[in-house]
């Protein structure tokens, strides 16, 4: 492809200001960036400078240029996702961290083995953490927001390395020099600024934790495949393992890069070691060897199955939330959608798809683990949108790499000068910053959440009076009385069997017998019902202990005297 020298001059000009220090020459980057043969390092070595002060003053600035594009995106993203941080209302997946945490390490280990075993690291964690710290909202979320900002940094050092790979010297475009650079920051940026990043950033769940490790995964995968040392391998596998740990469904990251690896052709690179077709045997090793450590952790959670016995097969919603929540608001679709589209046609065309570029690591990490996860959901319903959340930081890079590409597309067009070969780019990000101010302010919002536990916790607090009971339908609603407790505590639970903590699960058993059911109902005058719903309505009993919960009601003579709607929580209070 030819371009014209003098928009090539003026980017490059142009990208030196506004990038200090990262117009290094290509081959250069490429060194930096790869593990090269002394031969290659022969012909690609810079001119020797002339003396040590003019060599002194270049090298800093590229180091620190270097470290900038990964320290702006973590700013941006301690920023971002740290604002009002504590606003939101706890919801229930939350109160079952908060709930979780707050015993004893030993009867954490008891809960493990009944329920939930697959959250069993990160309520290890975060109990160390609120015993320490307490157990307000922003300080149960801060190490989710910790972990995104440690995201960000991987994902733009993934996609400056990966842009890297890329530029390989038998395949380098030396009227670019900052591409890897540009897309590093850009990929960084674009996730620091994604709504659901601040989503997961401001959830007390292991989601973000996962996400961090998958992104760590990833960018060593970029360091392991060229170098081929063990030390790379070792690491990346370590890293799936962690990523496992805190979620079983992260380990879908291993067949996504196992399509990068199908997909990429090798040739040119150096120190691969041996391999099957164009599988590397190391790979193959430190993989099977995080899910062997993990094996346990499945056996476990294979028991456990009725925990997501909850989800159904997915639909046309569901797709579309996946693709809304991806892009952060369906405004964001096509946008996203286009600008991914460009980063394969950049890494197809400019770069001949080389290995590893950023839409060969990309593409799959975006795609596989979903595709996988909904086409085995019409088998067994496993499939729920936050289960692949860890793929978020993908169509960041996807993107970077295309608006990369239109920088690189309009500089090679004649008429394109010094600021036109920018333009295009630049008001495709004014765009974009445009479309995301909304998103970004209602992710803040409670509404964003299917509960508002903090709103059920006054309403309650409110109205309650000495001697009121309370009936949870169905029973696995008592979580809703555990993000804010103290109202709750006050009232009388009248079905409850073994507490939570006593029974070793998550909200406690209830009672079985009707007829010790009706001998606790005795002087009751006020009886709060608590119900959750996403339809918003009053669920129809199902269970015989919550027919005979209701069938007491009437016979007592206890109508509705208040209804109150907190979200998705419905707090109803009969009396006579």
């Amino acid at each position: 492809m030819n371009s014209s020298p003098l928009a090539c001059a003026g980017l490059d000009s142009l990208m030196a200001k506004v990038l200090p220090g990262l117009g290094a020459a290509p081959r250069k980057v490429y060194m930096a960036e790869t593990d090269i043969g002394p031969e290659d390092a022969a012909v690609t070595a810079p001119e020797p400078r002339r003396g040590p002060d003019r060599r002194r003053g270049p090298d800093r600035r590229r180091r620190w240029s270097g470290w900038l594009v990964i320290a702006i995106p973590m700013v941006t993203a301690f920023a971002v996702g740290g604002y009002e941080i504590g606003g939101p209302s706890l919801w229930r997946d939350e109160a079952y961290t908060k709930d979780a945490i707050g015993r004893p390490a030993g009867q954490i280990f008891a809960l493990l083995g009944h329920q939930d075993a697959v959250h069993g690291a990160y309520y290890l964690m975060m109990h160390a953490i609120a015993a320490a710290a307490g157990t307000s909202a922003a300080t149960l979320r801060f190490p989710s927001l910790c972990a995104m900002v440690i995201t960000a940094g991987f994902v733009a050092a993934a996609g400056r390395r990966s842009a890297a790979l890329a530029l390989a010297p038998d395949a380098g475009d030396g009227r670019f020099p900052d591409v890897p650079a540009l897309t590093g920051l850009l990929s960084g940026l674009l996730f620091a600024t994604a709504p659901y990043m601040t989503f997961y950033a401001q959830m007390a769940r292991s989601y973000a934790i996962e996400t961090m490790f998958a992104s760590i995964a990833t960018y060593l995968l970029l360091r392991a495949c060229p170098d081929g040392r063990w030390r790379w391998w070792s690491a990346y596998g370590a890293a799936v393992a962690l990523t496992g740990l805190f979620n079983l469904f992260g380990l879908l990251i291993l067949a996504a890069h196992g399509v990068t690896l199908l997909l990429t052709d090798r040739r040119g690179q150096s120190a691969y070691g041996r391999r099957i077709g164009r599988i590397p045997l190391r790979w193959l090793a430190v993989s099977a060897a995080a899910v062997i450590v993990l094996g346990p952790l499945l056996g476990v959670a294979r028991r456990q199955q009725q925990q997501i016995a909850w989800l159904s097969r997915p639909n046309f919603t569901a797709i579309e939330r996946l693709l809304t929540t991806f892009a952060g608001s369906r405004e964001l679709i096509l946008p996203f959608a286009l600008l991914a589209l460009a980063g394969v046609v950049t890494a197809c065309l400019a770069d001949d798809w080389r290995p590893l570029n950023p839409a060969a690591i990309a593409l799959p990490w975006l795609v596989v683990p979903p595709f996988l996860l909904i086409a085995a959901s019409f088998v067994k319903p496993v499939y729920y949108v936050r289960y692949v959340e860890f793929c978020l930081p993908a169509l960041a890079i996807l993107a970077a790499a295309g608006l990369v590409g239109l920088i690189r597309l309009a500089a090679r067009t004649p008429l394109a000068g010094r600021r036109l070969a920018w333009l295009p780019t630049a008001l495709v990000i004014a765009g974009l910053a445009a479309l995301l101010i909304g998103p970004q302010q209602a992710i803040r919002q409670t509404a964003a959440r299917p509960d508002n536990l903090r709103l059920a916790s006054a309403i309650v607090a409110a109205n309650e009076q000495p001697g009121d009971a309370v009936f949870y339908i169905p029973d696995n609603m008592r979580v809703l009385g555990t993000g804010y407790p103290a109202p709750f505590r006050r009232l009388r639970d009248l079905a409850l069997a073994r507490s939570a903590i006593a029974s070793a699960t998550l909200t406690g058993t209830e009672i079985t017998s009707p007829a010790l059911l009706k001998s606790r109902f005795t002087e009751v005058r006020r009886v709060w019902v608590v119900t959750g719903a996403s339809n918003y309505k009053f669920p129809v009993p199902s269970t015989p202990a919550d027919k005979e919960k209701m069938a007491l009601l009437a016979a007592a003579g206890l109508h509705i005297i208040g209804r109150w709607q907190a979200g998705e929580v419905m707090l109803t209070l009969y009396g006579s």
